[in-house]
């Protein structure tokens, strides 16, 4: 459900090498710990916090790896628009479209905590325009929408 642009959704190693291509446009290095953060963060079915992504790389490095180390990366992540910050959930997703800049609608399901997100140019330009127009500048709008997903509902159709 894509309003005013098309863009192209990567995976697995797709993923890491676009992102990887992404953050040096920015001006980043791609460090071996930035790409551990990523890699579990894009390998996450849900919204990862800090700690998530903290205890998942631990056990891959076998070395401890401090949350507040992820938090670091994930907010030049977030900057450099690798991952979006689901901001009820006070967790994180991979952008899959990198290369792409737009505003995310996020779906959060209250059941399962899993957050997809759509794409509606026109509902977040009204509510860029909204806030442009009472002032606001260097807007971030954050559109989360709570429910339940598709396959959690299917349990509560009667």
């Amino acid at each position: 459900m894509s309003a005013g642009h098309h863009h192209e959704h990567h995976e697995g190693e797709s993923l890491a090498e676009a992102a990887q291509r992404a953050f040096e446009r920015a001006g980043e290095q791609w460090t071996p710990m930035r790409a551990q953060i990523f890699a579990a963060l894009s390998g996450s079915s849900k919204p990862a916090s800090a700690y998530d992504l903290a205890e998942a790389v631990s056990k891959v490095t076998g070395r401890r790896v401090a949350a507040n180390s992820v938090y670091r990366i994930l907010d030049v992540f977030v900057a450099a628009n690798l991952a979006r910050r689901v901001e009820s959930a006070n967790a994180y997703i991979a952008n899959t479209h990198p290369d792409c800049e737009h505003d995310c609608i996020f779906l959060v399901c209250d059941s399962c905590g899993e957050a997809s997100h759509v794409d509606d140019d026109g509902l977040t330009g009204a509510v860029r325009q909204a806030a442009e127009k009472a002032g606001f500048t260097r807007l971030r709008p954050v559109i989360e929408v709570r429910g339940s997903c598709a396959s959690c509902s299917e349990g509560d159709v009667a």
